[in-house]
């Protein structure tokens, strides 16, 4: 049984392949924007950082066709606002779905389960449509609005919650006299703190790496996203790649800053369902 679960020579080898192969292009990304545009057409390419990165952060921001830093304000209000949302909403509505007892409780699941199977594609002409109704096109809402709650939010958090909460310690804050409110913030909501981290930290991702509707529905050139910033800088017939790549990593950055923060909470939610099974 040692001998089963101990790793082998090959087994590091593969794994630190694999690890190479998966953070070079990340590296390799900031030693371009270290660097000239040159550096993308030399053979063999460069693979130290240069001595550019200054001045080529320096003229992205400056780049009154990107309105780079309007974008990283832009991104990192819509993320964050779109995160903090989904991740209560999402908590409060599966820590009902897997605790309270009321009609219609699995139909409606059931209807949350089922937008899932919906491409966010077909969505895109109705509610661009009500955005304009709304009058919101070119305005931040029509972005953070849509991605408020999450059929997959709620679903992955009745899941845990039915595992995590104990059904005995629901009652017995009861009988102690909280309310349904109070047991949600002081039992439910630490208890499932662990997968909240890793929904938190998926709906970042992914509302930061948006491009789709952010570009249907923000038409101005002056109020973009980080991702309609980086389409900018690499539109027209030339493009300048020492700022497509400082943009890039620029951009990369505040994923990697939320992962890190984040990361001891994920390592200990998937250390505790471990336990559990």
């Amino acid at each position: 049984m040692t001998r089963l679960w101990s790793a082998g020579r090959l087994t590091y080898l593969a794994l630190a392949v694999t690890a190479l192969m998966s953070i070079f292009p990340i590296y390799w990304m900031f030693v371009v924007a270290s660097r000239t545009s040159d550096a993308m057409g030399q053979v063999p390419p460069p693979l130290t950082p240069g001595g550019n990165l200054g001045a080529n952060i320096a003229r992205l921001f400056t780049n009154t066709d990107a309105y780079f830093l309007t974008g990283l304000v832009n991104s990192a209000i819509v993320a964050g606002t779109v995160t903090v949302s989904v991740v209560f909403f999402s908590t409060l509505a599966g820590f009902a779905f897997a605790k309270l007892r009321f009609r219609g409780r699995n139909a409606l699941l059931l209807v949350i389960v089922a937008t899932m199977m919906v491409p966010t594609q077909l969505g895109v002409i109705p509610l661009y449509l009500l955005m304009t109704k709304l009058n919101w096109n070119d305005r931040l809402p029509a972005v953070i609005v849509p991605a408020l709650v999450t059929g997959f939010g709620v679903f992955m958090m009745r899941q845990y919650a039915g595992q995590a909460v104990s059904t005995e310690l629901i009652e017995a804050a009861r009988m102690d006299g909280c309310n349904t409110a109070r047991i949600y913030w002081n039992v439910v909501l630490p208890a499932l703190r662990p997968a909240a981290a890793v929904l938190g930290l998926l709906t970042f991702m992914t509302t930061w790496n948006d491009f789709l509707w952010p570009y249907a529905v923000l038409n101005d050139p002056e109020n973009p996203t980080v991702q309609l910033s980086l389409r900018a800088l690499s539109d027209g017939y030339y493009q300048d790649m020492s700022q497509v790549f400082t943009g890039t990593a620029i951009a990369t950055l505040p994923l990697l800053l939320v992962f890190v923060a984040f990361g001891r909470q994920i390592i200990g939610g998937i250390m505790e369902g471990a336990v559990k099974a």
